[in-house]
């Protein structure tokens, strides 16, 4: 080591560090340094006077020194291989020997010292294991997540068991795959050699079945849409690039085929789409239309004379853009204007062929690679023109709508506009997936952070003790804890939409669809906050990419934008909502009013009186009476004053577009609130139906209420100007969350090991023990 210490001090560094980290030497330990020590070879007059010195009660080490021993000290236990966790005594006799820079002349010499040097240990009585921790950072990494498990108030597993639920086995089928060395993950700077690693995982899902789920038993499926979203979902613990090339071949492209098709195309394309060995994307978005999927101007022209379809992208802007797949795909399927005799019978899906067997573009076909992104660099979006591309009408995806042998257009849906958007219903599937593999994503960097944060020390009351670990610091708290109960809470609505979604019926859909698009936006924007926040939790270890937040942080921005636009989801759910509204007063009349009224004057009288807006005690705030009923007030609330909005500007003579981007952000606003309700809800009726002595009940309890009251607390302002607390309320709920933080503490490491994500998944070294 590069210092002016001999030798022989460096060797006596953790004994002395060890003695005077109780801030006092008591006679046991000044006899056990001075004297054993004068006998000790390696240490000459100068060290020997040294240590009479600094073994002085009298004049303790200054902050600077001990400081410096503690620096010196630590530094020598890296040094140590990762599985050897040593003592005091081993440690002198490794600083001792890297000070004569590990001369091998001298390595038997320093062995010989050991058991003068662990003698010497022992005569300190026992050293304090905080102090031991301080020293030796493996040894912190291998415990510190196992003390704190066993401080805990649950077992994680029993949690992880809460949160699988009825999916635990294909969750553990797909993470033991995860975990073959085949999936072992390096970082590959250029886009090719990660898209062929990338293939070549789907590949070997495909042969497993995985990919092949959700399709029906005879094609090689298992029809278990629950299995494959759950699948997708913990493909997110592995490798983003893979979850959504997964989710483009087999729910996208094989949904298509699956859920647009009819049987021909069942037998034609499941078997092969199913096990990879006939690759497919989903050409669905236009750079010029974006989420505007009724206005797509790429055409498909019904030739009667040839029974064929003319597939033309009209303009450059026609393309479809963004295509997931693309460079891969033998087959698309199009999206496309379909028109019959001259007449357009709105968007349908066309497969059209791509490449030959020898993967050569065919003729009319034009595929651009979009380059390199900001994230998911191992899918392989590109761009798509097509060029008078004739195809057999057999090629018509025509569950909602085809042609007859006679050349005539039919559909069993009559109307246009509901046949679109059960079309479009169909594909639902992905907003059910793509947030539940965005919140593995959050999961992850929450396991990260709240591990490291069990782990790192930085700064003490007192030199002479060990540092504060920084989750008991209140501010490191307040920032992650509130995310892990949103995480929990997320998971419990997004649990509950996909039980809507398998057992959907007909006229469940519309429902459905509006509460899956605000989910999958509450959802993936809670997933880009949550990354960023747990990044700047873990300081400068966050930023290296060994502990994969830049890939996190990267590769799940895109997911508020694909599968649907956040803001644009929100609106939709806004517009139903408000149907919804309208409807119940068309249906009920005057009694419709009347309820409305009622409920009104029963907030104002039992949530709003001068009572109750300004009650702070805490039984009062962490009440289910209270918070429900304050996501509830503020989800009606909003609903109610946009709609009374949207009235108002109608009846001043402006159209109902116009009025409706007038009330934008209100509509989001009302989403928002609505799905926050929803969320608080389910996570509510999650842990109402655990069993009165289950082992995890109180922890979810609390938990959730952590989630409620930081959700409030979010929304402080807009409460205080509803007039449904007062700033000494909400003053109140500021520190009920710094408790709940506090008192949740505890169960930090149970909470996130609960998520169920296995250390060679998790793989950060700054979270691995």
């Amino acid at each position: 080591m590069n210092t002016q210490l001999s030798p022989g001090i460096q060797a006596m560094l953790p004994l002395l560090y060890a003695a005077w980290a109780d801030r006092h030497l008591n006679l046991k330990e000044i006899h056990a340094i001075r004297k054993r020590a004068a006998d000790l070879p390696f240490l000459d007059a100068e060290d020997k006077r040294l240590l009479v010195a600094w073994s002085d009660p009298a004049y303790p080490p200054a902050r600077e020194l001990f400081q410096r021993w503690h620096t010196l000290v630590r530094n020598g236990a890296e040094q140590l291989p990762p599985e050897r966790l040593a003592s005091l005594a081993e440690l002198g006799s490794l600083l001792g020997h890297a000070a004569e820079g590990f001369a091998p002349d001298r390595q038997a010499f320093w062995e010989a010292q050991l058991p003068a040097l662990t003698e010497l240990e022992l005569g300190l009585g026992g050293v304090d294991e905080t102090t031991y921790r301080s020293l030796f950072p493996r040894y912190d990494q291998r415990n510190k997540l196992q003390e704190f498990t066993e401080e805990a108030s649950v077992d994680p597993a029993v949690l992880q068991a809460i949160l699988d639920g009825p999916w635990a086995e294909p969750i553990a089928r797909v993470k033991d795959i995860l975990q073959r060395p085949s999936f072992e993950r390096s970082i590959l700077r250029l886009k090719e050699d990660y898209r062929a690693q990338v293939l070549a995982w789907c590949e070997e899902l495909g042969r497993e079945g995985i990919g092949a789920l959700a399709f029906p038993k005879a094609y090689g499926g298992e029809d278990d849409m629950a299995a494959y979203s759950v699948a997708f979902e913990t493909l997110g613990y592995h490798d983003l690039s893979l979850t959504i090339k997964f989710g483009v071949q087999f729910g996208l492209w094989g949904g298509a085929v699956a859920n647009l098709g009819t049987q021909r195309h069942h037998d034609k394309y499941l078997q092969k789409t199913g096990t990879l060995e006939l690759p497919g994307c989903f050409a669905m978005t236009e750079t010029g239309h974006g989420s505007n999927v009724r206005g797509l101007e790429t055409t498909a022209v019904y030739d009667h004379q040839t029974r064929e379809l003319i597939v033309h992208s009209p303009n450059e802007d026609a393309g479809k853009e963004y295509i997931g797949n693309a460079l891969h795909s033998r087959l698309a399927a199009v999206f496309c204007q379909l028109i019959v005799d001259g007449e357009s019978h709105g968007v349908h899906a066309v497969v059209v062929p791509l490449r030959d067997a020898k993967h050569e573009l065919l003729p009319g076909i034009r595929v651009e690679d979009n380059g390199y992104k900001l994230g998911l660099n191992g899918v392989d979006n590109g761009r798509i023109w097509f060029s008078q591309v004739r195809v057999p009408v057999d090629n018509l995806l025509d569950k909602y709508g085809g042609i007859t042998p006679e050349g005539q257009y039919y559909s069993p849906i009559e109307n246009p506009s509901r046949r679109f958007f059960t079309m479009l219903g169909t594909l639902v599937g992905g907003r059910v997936c793509v947030p539940r593999a965005g919140l593995s994503a959050a999961k992850t960097a929450l396991a990260i952070a709240v591990r490291y944060g069990l782990r790192r020390r930085q700064f003490a009351a007192d030199p002479l003790k060990a540092e504060t670990l920084i989750l008991d610091y209140p501010n490191q708290q307040r920032r992650l804890l509130p995310l892990v109960a949103k995480a929990y809470a997320t998971q419990f609505g997004l649990d509950y939409l996909l039980h809507r979604y398998i057992d959907r019926k007909p006229e469940d859909m519309q429902e459905i669809e509006a509460m899956a698009a605000g989910l999958k936006a509450y959802a993936t924007w809670f997933t880009t906050a949550a990354i960023q926040e747990c990044r700047e939790a873990t300081g400068g270890k966050g930023y290296l990419a060994e502990n994969r937040f830049a890939e996190l942080k990267a590769d799940t921005d895109i997911f508020t934008t694909f599968e649907g636009d956040n803001t644009v989801l929100l609106q939709l759910l806004a517009k139903s909502l408000l149907s919804d509204f309208k409807k119940s007063f068309q249906e009920d009349g005057s009694f419709a009013v009347l309820k409305y009224m009622g409920r009104r004057m029963t907030t104002i009288v039992t949530e709003q009186n001068p009572f109750t807006i300004r009650q702070t005690d805490r039984e009062h705030l962490t009440s289910r009476t209270f918070y429900q009923a304050a996501f509830e007030f503020r989800a009606r609330r909003l609903v109610s004053t946009l709609a009374q909005r949207l009235r108002a500007y109608i009846k001043e003579g402006e159209s109902a577009y116009a009025a409706g981007l007038r009330c934008q952000t209100h509509m989001i606003e009302a989403a928002q609130a609505w799905v926050e309700a929803l969320v608080l809800e389910k996570s509510l009726a999650r842990v109402d139906a655990l069993a009165s002595g289950h082992p995890a009940k109180a922890l979810l309890k609390k938990t959730v209420q952590l989630y409620a009251l930081h959700t409030i607390e979010t929304h402080s302002g807009w409460y205080l100007e509803s007039d449904y607390i007062t700033g000494q309320k909400s003053k109140a709920i500021r520190k009920a969350v710094d408790v709940l933080c506090s008192e949740l503490r505890p169960d930090a490491a149970t909470l996130v090991n609960g998520f169920g994500i296995p250390d060679a998944l998790l793989a950060a070294p700054i979270a691995l023990y």
